[in-house]
């Protein structure tokens, strides 16, 4: 587009004052490549986020991105026409402006509700981040002080052994002796059955307690026997049965998996020690079945409680999710989910409110090679 000849460019109405003509020049100057950098930088923004932002807001950002720059280019032209009388090229530069500032204008004034939303919600989870830090910290201290009690439990269920072991032998020696009457018989042979009860649990958490990064073959059913031992007291508390079956067409079924011991155990004594939780209802029944197959065991964990809630049910196995309100941390189910990844297997649940839950598991026969490997390396 040639230049206008009638018109005169600025620094003509300008010469007498050559330092305004300069500061025109490089105030617009400036400006432009400021917009022009903005416009750059916004473009490469939308290019590294277009997998997670949505394509309206990509094409927003791109509108405004050239709005950007199309207001630049304005001042790109004032530093032009200061010399040469460009100024129609000036006006259609006016006019791309105009036409991309009524874009942005529109999409903005179409926007701002949702833009709002999002910028109270951040501001609201950013003002929620100091008592999430402080949940976090209370969850890891309570975390420290369930490792030091599983120490304190294991090194106190070893010492009750021995001393448990000799009284046992010695109701053993009063019952059998010559001249003991029938009722101390009895008796003995009471105390002699609650003595082999407590060397039971305490032979229970021992196997609990110990830790091993190798996989090992591990008897689910003499794991489930064993939390029920665990579980004693809180069954007989409630008032509640615990059964353990074996499903299927023979109850010679193997029931050996390969896995990680403690954290076999771990995932038992949490399911069932939350189906007691939630069997408000004495002579209610836990139901712990396990059903062989060739590549796994499936562990089903049934009882007769409350129920879940409907709206927690897609969220169950989520960390911070908790059906025991206040009382709960919410990293019970995403333990045992995440412990069951870990070994290759997955579970899933069906609730009925009023009528009970049941935990359907699924626990492969092979430790996943991967996951042996990254132990290995971690405990090099």
């Amino acid at each position: 587009m040639s230049p206008s000849i009638s018109l005169m460019p600025h620094a003509v109405c300008w010469k007498a004052d050559p330092a305004l003509i300069w500061t025109m020049a490089i105030t617009n100057a400036i400006t432009f490549l400021s917009y022009f950098v903005i416009c750059l930088t916004l473009l490469k923004l939308v290019s590294r986020t277009r997998k997670v932002i949505a394509r309206d807001w990509a094409w927003f950002c791109i509108g405004f991105a050239l709005f950007i720059v199309a207001c630049g280019s304005t001042h790109l032209m004032d530093v032009v026409t200061t010399w040469i009388p460009f100024f129609w090229l000036d006006a259609a530069t006016n006019i791309i402006t105009a036409i991309l500032s009524a874009y942005v204008a529109f999409m903005l004034v179409r926007r701002s509700e949702t833009i709002g939303f999002s910028i109270n919600d951040y501001a609201g989870r950013l003002a929620d981040t100091e008592n999430e830090k402080a949940r976090m910290q209370q969850t890891l201290l309570a975390l420290r002080k369930l490792d030091d009690w599983s120490r304190m439990s294991a090194a106190i269920a070893h010492e009750i052994s021995n001393p448990v072991e000799a009284i046992q032998n010695l109701l053993y020696l009063i019952r059998e002796s010559e001249g003991v009457t029938p009722d101390i018989a009895d008796l003995a042979t009471t105390a002699q059955a609650e003595a082999e009860r407590v060397i039971t649990i305490s032979r229970s958490t021992l196997s609990f307690f110990r830790q091993t990064s190798v996989p090992e073959p591990i008897d689910l059913f003499a794991a489930a026997d064993s939390v029920k031992g665990l579980l004693v007291g809180l069954l007989a508390e409630r008032k509640i049965r615990m059964v353990i079956e074996v499903g299927g067409e023979t109850n010679n079924a193997d029931l050996t998996v390969e896995a990680l011991p403690g954290e076999v155990r771990q995932v038992l004594l949490n399911l069932v020690r939350n189906a007691c939780e939630a069997s408000q209802h004495p002579n209610s029944q836990i139901t712990v079945t396990l059903t062989a197959h060739p590549d796994g065991v499936e562990i089903v964990v049934a009882d007769q409680g409350s129920g879940i809630p409907l709206a927690i049910l897609p969220t169950l196995f989520t960390f911070g999710i908790s059906t025991k309100g206040q009382q709960g941390n919410g990293m019970g189910l995403w333990t045992v989910k995440h412990i069951l990844s870990r070994h290759g297997g997955d579970i899933r649940v069906e609730s009925v409110p009023n009528q009970g839950s049941r935990f359907i598991l699924w626990w492969p026969r092979r430790f996943p090679e991967h996951t042996a490997t990254e132990l290995a390396e971690a405990s090099a």
